[in-house]
């Protein structure tokens, strides 16, 4: 996610401090390092943890502060797979390599959340699944055919009737749901703070507000601009997502941007407690896609597709919940946050090789979490001996998406038309 926005929630009610109040980093280079690692977010901390495990002399380089971007302005749903469904998926890569990647990323909050009780990352950790709510009976009948692929792969997966969809959520609204036993639900800023300490403590090293404006290929070394101080580097890994902007012109024209923005309550204690009583995170099935979670503080968060309006976005939530939960009062919100999501044309992600030593993931699609930390250790294994086709995808190079400058404006459109009907 890319944002100018406020603050998100997470930044401010996270148990892990920023690192700079944590005896972060002092850089003042000039330096030479085996791997550099662009943006301080999943994929960059996870890319630098690892490899420094491995031995690799590692520096992080973020513009801003830690999670500044789309990782501290996530929703915190660590889901298993894609947005995709399975069936999907293999038709897209082939059965087998398709069934490969489905099975790689059905693992993905086991390893996310081993790592982050490896590293006792403090980002209240909640393996008590995520619920995909139907908003209709076409989104039940999608379900149904979800659950019936997960099934035949052995995922714990269970497909909830009306009844049950009820008691897990704390609404009627919805006609089913299916209930993913592998996922579950963090802090975000939490759990991207957790990395940056955990990397430091392998010996990489962080500079935060040490934006890079420039790389270039000078023989066998990648030179590195940033306002303050040079860095050469072997190779270099660009974790910044949605966030790459002009740095490398290819990859910011590969994807189109989609916003996402969330609002969050104060927190309600008991009044709200029969809402997600289990602790579980929602998505629905809508076309534009809404979510709904509850904080370790009792704050509910609503957010959908799309970007903050100031008053619009309120009236949007408050009607949102009163749909929802018609018992409860008229509700305040006390951080409203919006960010960007990489969306690609098939809604796959990548592993991109640039050019020699430089390499970036992207396109996430809104699975941020799992994919970002999976592929952040792909690379590291990468750069520390192991074979290219042991990666989860194969290695590509960007693709311009000829469609993206008419995507993104009419998705804009069509998000801000969305806020405003429900609005009323």
């Amino acid at each position: 996610m890319r944002n100018n926005s406020a603050s998100p929630l997470w930044s401010h009610s996270a148990a892990e401090p920023p690192l700079d109040a944590a005896s972060g980093d002092v850089f003042e280079g000039p330096a030479e390092v085996a791997l550099a690692v662009i943006g301080g977010g999943f994929t960059g901390l996870s890319t630098a943890l690892h490899a420094a495990q491995k031995g690799l002399d590692c520096l992080v380089l973020e513009a801003q502060q830690i999670g500044h971007g789309g990782s501290g302005r996530n929703v915190g749903l660590v889901n298993a797979g894609l947005w995709l469904p399975p069936g999907a998926v293999r038709a897209k890569m082939g059965d087998s390599a398709g069934a490969r990647f489905v099975d790689y990323l059905g693992h993905a909050p086991a390893y996310v959340f081993d790592l982050i009780e490896r590293h006792q990352i403090r980002c209240d950790p909640r393996r008590n699944g995520t619920i995909h709510a139907a908003h209709s009976p076409r989104g039940f009948r999608d379900l149904q055919a979800r659950a019936a692929d997960w099934h035949a792969l052995g995922a714990p997966v269970d497909l909830l009737d009306a009844e049950q969809t009820t008691r897990m959520t704390g609404t009627m609204q919805f006609h089913g749901g299916l209930l993913d036993h592998r996922a579950g639900t963090i802090n975000p800023e939490g759990y991207t703070r957790g990395l940056a300490r955990a990397a430091r403590a392998a010996g990489a090293r962080i500079a935060t507000g040490t934006e890079v404006t420039a790389l270039e290929r000078k023989g066998d070394h990648w030179h590195l601009a940033t306002p303050k101080v040079r860095v050469r580097a072997r190779n270099v890994v660009i974790g910044t997502n949605a966030y790459s902007g002009a740095l490398w012109p290819a990859l910011r024209d590969s994807f189109t941007p989609i916003s996402f923005f969330q609002l969050a309550t104060a927190p309600l204690g008991a009044e709200a407690a029969h809402i997600l009583p289990g602790g579980q995170g929602l998505w629905t099935t809508a076309r534009v896609m809404a979510s709904l979670r509850r904080d370790a503080d009792g704050r509910i968060i609503i957010g959908s597709m799309g970007s903050i309006s100031p008053g619009l976005s309120h009236r949007w939530a408050n009607r949102m919940l009163q749909r929802l939960f018609p018992e409860l009062p008229p509700l305040g919100f006390e951080a409203a946050w919006h960010g960007t999501i990489a969306f690609t044309p098939d809604h796959l992600p990548r592993i991109h090789r640039l050019a020699d030593g430089l390499y970036t993931p992207m396109g996430y699609n809104g699975r941020g979490i799992t994919t970002g930390t999976l592929f952040g250790k792909a690379l590291a294994d990468l750069l520390t001996g192991t074979p290219e086709q042991d990666l989860p995808l194969p290695l590509t190079t960007p693709q311009a998406d000829a469609m993206r400058h008419l995507k993104a404006p009419f998705y804009r459109l069509g998000f801000a038309l969305n806020q405003l009907v429900k609005a009323i």
